[in-house]
């Protein structure tokens, strides 16, 4: 399986594919941050980097939760997770993907001081 890019966005209907579920448990899974959609083009959309191996990266949710708490939108989780980020030297969900969510998450905390 290929690593997906940051360019790569999934529809609801592509998730539905992807995580094998049905439509209202992935809008459910959004309702729920275990995944951040936004708008693109007027469609709701998710980063392929947010999953791994047909499932929500477990990891996001809690920084999700700890970005939403800072006083970040959906579209600003969505930004600061996929842009390159000083402190951690790549962006945060390729740290999060890498198995560093300790470090993104005391990141992230630190944006809300």
């Amino acid at each position: 399986m290929t690593e997906p890019s940051t360019s790569s966005w999934l529809t609801v209907p592509d998730l539905v594919e992807e995580l094998g579920l049905t439509q209202s448990r992935v809008r459910r899974l959004i309702e729920e941050r275990a995944l951040v959609a936004v708008r693109r083009d007027g469609k709701l959309v998710v980063p392929a980097l947010f999953l791994r191996d047909g499932e929500p990266l477990h990891e996001l949710k809690g920084t999700v939760l700890v970005l939403a708490d800072s006083g970040f939108d959906d579209e600003g989780i969505v930004d600061w997770l996929l842009s390159d980020n000083d402190t951690i030297g790549v962006p945060p969900i390729e740290a999060l993907r890498a198995g560093r969510k300790t470090e993104v998450r005391r990141v992230a905390q630190a944006l809300a001081l």
